[in-house]
């Protein structure tokens, strides 16, 4: 019983310190601190230590860091260049209206499905003046594009997230063409991304955070709020609107940005690599930038995504201990055996939900759950596309939910609102359906 109650503590730690003090980095570090305590005792400084080795050697934390800096070089640029007030410009004449804006920025994300990463930055980073201009509170661009960048991933059978979780199925004899079949009992995802598209369309009611965002514009507010005190996980200069060039600059290389991706299978850094280049070739052949102003740019857009990949990093040791401290355990395995055939998916829905959000983590609960659920599901007699269904829309809710989450950082890298404002502004909702989705399973298992 103690063992179980100190492996809640670090994140119930994080929450409390967070939700109070509205200090993410210092909270993160502080609760990943904590953990180490609990993981390695007398051996707090050297277990500490070889964590964050192991965290920098993790393909997983590589892979985001290498993102995230890239990222910030290629925003710098963009800003640089004139290129992003000339897309938005060009954006502006589509998107005139508050409808349209949000309309533009639904349809962006189905474009930028490839990856959560590449959804959540693109779409905020391209549409944020836009929507300040429409007069739609930056809240509402943030939480939709959160929403989108999480849950195509899994409904959207392309993706690296699809490759990956069809791998883990194989193992019990399932595969591409069961994923399919379980799309459609996606409850949870599919029916976050119509209602994201409702209340773009203003066919759904604003609640909550969401709301309350809506009233401060109409009340003559500005659209972006940010106080002096707040904490600021993106230090990346505001953009100039005076330097305006042609569109062209911003399209070229976002283009090759998604076209690369595509082309490297889904790979997102090779995509990346490609933009800087076409970057370079076209700002500086073209006497946008001298080469010394090109990398000037670029290290300026890099050093300021540093707090927020020092906040990624934590999270994964963070991750890490909480596995160490029996956390994934207790949770995954909190369902009994004697549980009846038609509660076995709505409660794997529920289960892994509440992994992903202890953990923060996608990929690492679904190497345990499916291994877990899936031959629980088939022994019981429920059908494969459900089981599949329930563990992959549990891992939607729970990582939409989840403020130290990847995709709600990197859309707060976009959007300059904070983490917990977009998961306060989604949490009504994500509920809600999510109760829903469960009640669907539950009549989809009987």
């Amino acid at each position: 019983m103690l063992h179980a109650v100190l492996a809640f503590i670090p994140l119930l730690f994080l929450i409390i310190y967070a939700l109070k003090s509205r200090k993410m980095a210092d909270a993160m570090v502080l609760a990943t601190l904590l953990a180490m305590v609990l993981v390695h005792r007398g051996r707090f400084i050297t277990g500490t230590i070889e964590a964050m080795y192991a965290t920098l050697s993790s393909s997983s934390y590589q892979f985001a860091l290498c993102v995230i800096i890239s990222f910030g070089g290629m925003i710098a640029l963009f800003q640089a260049s004139g290129g992003l007030m000339g897309f938005r410009d060009l954006l502006a004449k589509v998107a005139s209206t508050p409808r349209r804006t949000l309309l533009l920025a639904w349809l962006l994300s189905v474009v930028m499905f490839v990856d959560e990463y590449l959804n959540a930055l693109t779409v905020t980073i391209s549409l944020r003046g836009v929507s300040d201009r429409n007069r739609i509170p930056r809240e509402h661009l943030a939480v939709q594009t959160n929403i989108m960048a999480c849950c195509l991933c899994v409904t959207v059978p392309f993706t690296s997230w699809t490759a990956f979780s069809v791998g883990l199925i194989s193992d019990f004899g399932l595969g591409f063409d069961d994923y399919l079949r379980a799309v459609p009992f996606m409850f949870y995802p599919l029916a976050m991304i119509l209602l994201s598209l409702l209340l773009a369309l203003g066919a759904f009611p604003k609640v909550g955070g969401l709301k309350q965002a809506y009233r401060r514009v109409a009340s003559g507010g500005a659209p972006f709020e940010q106080s002096g005190s707040a904490e600021k996980l993106v230090d990346i200069a505001d953009v100039d609107e005076d330097n305006v060039s042609s569109a062209w600059n911003a399209i070229i290389p976002l283009a090759a940005l998604v076209g690369g991706t595509v082309l490297f299978d889904n790979d997102l850094l090779h995509g990346i690599v490609i933009a800087l280049v076409v970057q370079f070739l076209l700002y500086v052949l073209r006497r946008r930038m001298t080469v010394g102003e090109y990398f000037s740019h670029f290290f300026a857009g890099a050093k300021g995504m540093v707090s927020i990949a020092i906040v990624v990093g934590f999270g994964l040791m963070l991750s890490d201990a909480n596995r160490a401290l029996g956390l994934f355990d207790i949770l995954i395995n909190g369902i009994g055996s004697a549980v009846p055939a038609y509660l076995i998916a709505p409660l794997a829905f529920l289960l892994v939900a509440l992994t992903v959000f202890a953990v923060g983590g996608c990929w690492a609960v679904m190497t345990i759950a499916i291994p877990v659920f899936i031959p629980m599901g088939l022994a019981a007699g429920v059908a494969a596309p459900l089981m599949i269904a329930a563990v992959m829309s549990g891992v939607t809710l729970g990582y939409s939910l989840c403020f130290y989450a990847d995709a709600v950082l990197m859309t707060t890298a976009g959007s300059g609102v904070s983490n917990l404002t977009i998961i306060r502004a989604t949490t009504p909702y994500a509920l809600a359906v999510g109760t829903l989705s469960a009640a669907a399973l539950l009549v989809a298992g009987l």
